[in-house]
């Protein structure tokens, strides 16, 4: 019996059962869901392990490009999925595609609108978590039996970690102190009860090393990109980038680690593409030589801080991620825009490091020096800390953010006994 002969009836025998069952309201449902609505052929949803009902939602309505958005979350939601049942709703098919290759969490791809509520409505899931400000957000609020949690993708001090939008959701975790003093500075009529401190569970996650450290001082220059307009570009890239690189490799004492934000590797922006092309020419040639510098465009930066002794960055959540894990270690912040005050003023954590702008850009080699060598800042980072992470040490949030989210989900099936629903 050919394969072709096989696979023909499998299909006919798979439009056989839907054409039996296609009639009754939840087939309905799950055929329209599925896209098999009088095209077969025509998927509008893709379905991967998905055990319904659940109990937490993630929300995720971008595409691929975003997916690290997601990705660095799925740790943490592993281990939630082992109290509260991990459902990952996506609206793009090529970001549900790329989760696939991340997780095995249950997923499911929806993109109607309709169909997303149907998905709400039909299952048992309770509580709804959003890790960007994506704009599609808007379509899963409109649920109101949910509880809406917005958690973003890290914590830093880019302007895009404060959004109005932030109204909206039921609540908002955040990372300490920092981000409280953030949404309570640039917000206008915020309700500050809406922010939960649930500290930075991803940096709770012991990953297998991604890179060996030498015997030499490791330093990793880890950019961020452009950002979406220039008011959310902080990279250092384009502006310093490259001189920051000749001067680590001036010094024969010292091994680079160059792990760029994952979408340089893709930037069509002139300067930033020329930058990243030329830095990795850089450090390509020296590795010729004999050198053994790293270029990581897409590693697991948290698995490789491990074996890094410095870090050079730019205002974003890397930096801010480093303090919290190893504080005693020397950090270096750029400022593409070379005003002191407003940097202090919006990144409190340039306030306790060296900071790389166009005037010390040509001293840079000096400046690098200093801040591996000397370090004299280490007593202010310590406090800067406290300042964006209160209290908590390792191990700490990862409990914190699962037993908040046993408490919302509690906290809101106490208050559904008189909920009608939309169809009841």
């Amino acid at each position: 019996m050919s394969s072709e002969y096989i696979t023909s009836s499998v299909k006919a025998s798979v439009k056989g059962v839907l054409r039996k069952f296609g009639q009754r309201p939840e087939a309905k449902r799950l055929t329209r869901a599925m896209g098999f609505v009088n095209r077969p052929a025509g998927a509008n949803v893709g379905v991967s392990n998905v055990p319904l009902p659940g109990s937490v939602a993630v929300y995720f309505g971008d595409g691929a490009d975003k997916i690290y958005q997601v990705a660095q979350w799925l740790p943490v939601l592993e281990e939630l999925h082992e109290k509260e049942e991990v459902l990952l709703v996506f609206r793009t098919l090529s970001a549900f595609k790329a989760a696939g290759n991340l997780t095995d969490l249950p997923k499911i791809f929806v993109r109607r609108f309709s169909d997303l509520m149907d998905v709400y409505d039909d299952n048992d899931l309770k509580l709804v978590i959003y890790v960007n400000n994506s704009r599609s957000n808007f379509q899963s609020l409109d649920h109101p039996r949910l509880v809406h949690v917005h958690v973003n993708h890290g914590e830093s001090d880019k302007l895009s970690m404060v959004s109005n939008k932030a109204k909206a959701y039921d609540k908002v975790f955040v990372a300490g102190p920092a981000a409280i003093k953030r949404h309570e500075t640039m917000l206008i009529d915020f309700d500050l009860s809406k922010l939960l401190v649930t500290g930075r569970p991803q940096l709770d996650i012991e990953f297998e090393l991604e890179l060996l450290p030498s015997d030499r001082l490791d330093v990793m220059y880890a950019p961020t990109w452009e950002g979406e307009n220039e008011d959310n570009n902080y990279t250092s890239l384009d502006k310093y980038g490259v001189a920051i690189i000749e001067a680590l490799l001036a010094n024969p004492a010292w091994r680079i680690i160059y792990k760029p934000h994952p979408r340089i590797e893709s930037s069509n922006t002139p300067g930033v593409a020329d930058a990243n092309a030329r830095i990795k020419e850089l450090l390509e040639s020296a590795n010729d030589a004999g050198a053994d510098h790293v270029i990581s465009e897409q590693g697991n930066i948290l698995a490789m801080f491990e074996s890094t002794d410095a870090l050079i960055t730019d205002v974003s959540s890397v930096g801010l991620d480093y303090l919290y894990l190893h504080p005693g270690n020397p950090l270096v912040i750029s400022d593409r825009r070379t005003n002191r005050e407003i940097l202090h003023r919006d990144a409190p954590i340039a306030q306790a490091c060296q900071v790389v702008d166009e005037d010390s850009v040509e001293n840079v080699g000096s400046l690098l020096a200093d801040a591996l060598t000397h370090d004299n800042y280490r007593e202010q980072r310590l406090k800067m800390r406290q300042f964006y992470f209160g209290d908590l040490v390792r191990g700490d949030s990862t409990k914190q953010f699962q037993d908040v989210v046993q408490e919302l989900i509690a906290n809101r099936q106490a208050k559904l006994q008189n909920f009608r629903g939309w169809h009841s």
